[in-house]
């Protein structure tokens, strides 16, 4: 007993003094595991090399320094070279249409969207609310953006637009609203082609009374703050902004609703009147409200521009089917018509118009990045017009982390979707560009996609080169048994 006693104490006296060893954390499996990769902070604006960020499914897992690489087992490894990798990025202003002859070539741009490092659109209302809404829920093709939509949108009677909830007095509007929450939108969209003035306010505040976000083109007939008062979340255009920048808005408007202007003269009204105090004074108040402003500058200076640049040569076109194409004809027709004055009047707009945007920012309104890519916007490329955009507000003053902030942090936000979307992060979604540049020394990096990450699943360069191929020659197979329809 005694001989085992001593052999006990002697065990005990070894572990105590034996060091004692670390516990090996288990290795953890994953599908994807990227590794040596700078990683993107828009929001804070700074990069963090030597990261390895881990997915499992749709989802990031952890992104934590490479020397942790051991913890992962992965179906698939990715070794990213000390590349760029940010939140994908969201187009927050998009359309869908031109009728039912016209669903496969609008379906067949989603995949334009991805290889351009679009992971997701927020669709503003078109003439194929219903198809829509349905690929929302069932992307029509495999490798689509998310789609956020408003599906119809709320107009007066006998509007210029197809596809719409018309509405003539407040039991209309409730009935639409009615449908729209039956719908399951993701916002209210709200044009002014014949929609009265206070049917306008009366459908944003009871959007925002169940808890609806909303977003429109505001009558001439009212003033902005008008409609941000009311609730109203967010702008869309620029050239809205710029008529709150009036020093004479609420007295053009009244002459607006009267008829002594056409909207044409209305809006170079405004531009003659703009006051940098009272757009100072404004945007504040925006601000206060909580009031975004979707901006769609590159589309609005193209469609400006259509007397000075020569589109037949664009790359672009090679992407868009030609029955969207033939879209195109509507506005470019309307230019061409224009007078010496008007296309002076319309230059003269757009130059003032592009002014607002740093100050804007400067009053720390949220500047949503969205294009209005899609049917009828002339020569306005899907995916590819939202890097013209970027490129666009950091020529007009806005830093590269700015120009970013409004697509892939405040675009998500705006949606209700931050705790998802917005940045590399555990929880977040996979959903990611690879970038060779840094993103916030030059904008125009996103150009040049290394590699998507959608739902997490990574498309190399070789597989994107293979996607872009493939809408082309889909695109040219299109051209050659494309009949114009004569309202082409």
């Amino acid at each position: 007993m005694r001989t085992i006693l001593i052999a006990a104490a002697a065990l005990l006296s070894a572990c105590a003094t034996a060091p004692l060893t670390a516990v090996e954390s288990p290795v953890e499996t994953v599908d994807l595991l990227l590794t040596s990769a700078t990683v993107v902070d828009v929001e804070k604006g700074t990069t963090t090399p030597d990261q390895l960020v881990a997915v499992r499914g749709g989802d990031i897992v952890a992104v934590l320094p490479e020397s942790q690489a051991n913890r992962y087992r992965a179906t698939r490894t990715q070794d990213l070279g000390d590349r760029y990798v940010m939140p994908g990025l969201w187009d927050m202003h998009v359309h869908f249409g031109g009728g039912e002859a016209l669903i496969e070539e609008n379906a067949e741009l989603m995949p334009l969207y991805v290889v351009n490092g679009v992971v997701a659109v927020r669709d503003a209302a078109g003439d194929l609310a219903q198809q829509v809404l349905d690929w929302r829920d069932n992307p029509p093709m495999p490798d689509s953006p998310r789609i956020f939509t408003s599906g119809p949108k709320i107009e007066g009677i006998a509007p210029v637009w197809k596809g719409v909830i018309e509405t003539g007095d407040e039991a209309d509007v409730d009935a639409a609203l009615d449908r729209l929450q039956a719908l399951r939108v993701d916002f209210v969209k709200i044009t002014d082609n014949t929609l009265k003035p206070e049917l306008f306010l009366y459908a944003v505040r009871e959007a925002k009374k169940r808890g609806m976000k909303t977003s429109a083109h505001i009558p001439a007939s009212i003033t902005v703050l008008e409609a941000a008062e009311a609730g109203l979340s967010s702008i869309e255009h620029l050239d809205y902004a710029m008529k709150a920048g009036s020093k004479d808005e609420a007295a053009i408007a009244a002459d607006y609703l009267a008829g002594k202007y056409t909207y044409a003269q209305t809006m170079r009204r405004y531009a003659d009147t703009f006051d940098v105090e009272t757009a100072r004074r404004v945007y504040a108040r925006l601000r206060e409200l909580g009031t975004a402003v979707s901006s769609t500058l590159y589309g609005s200076t193209t469609l400006a521009n259509l007397d000075l640049d020569d589109h037949s040569h664009d790359d672009g076109l090679a992407y868009v089917g030609p029955g969207i194409r033939a879209t195109y004809a509507w506005r470019v027709e309307r230019a061409a018509k224009a007078t010496p004055q008007q296309v002076a009047d319309r230059h003269f707009v757009k130059d003032v118009t592009a002014r607002t945007l740093p100050m804007l920012r400067d009053a720390g309104v949220v500047i949503l990045t969205g294009t209005d890519a899609g049917f009828l916007n002339s020569f306005n490329y899907p995916g590819f017009s939202l890097h013209d955009e970027l490129e666009l507000y950091v020529k007009l003053g806005l830093t590269p982390r700015e120009a970013l902030m409004g697509s892939v942090v405040d675009g998500p936000r705006f949606l209700n979707q931050g705790e998802r979307y917005g940045a590399v992060a555990a929880g977040k979604s996979a959903d990611l560009l690879v970038l060779e540049v840094n993103p916030l020394a030059d904008v125009s990096a996103t150009r040049d996609a290394e590699a998507v990450v959608l739902r997490g699943r990574l498309i190399d360069a070789g597989e994107l080169e293979r996607m872009r191929a493939e809408i082309r020659a889909r695109v040219t197979a299109r051209n050659a048994r494309f009949t114009p329809s004569p309202a082409s």
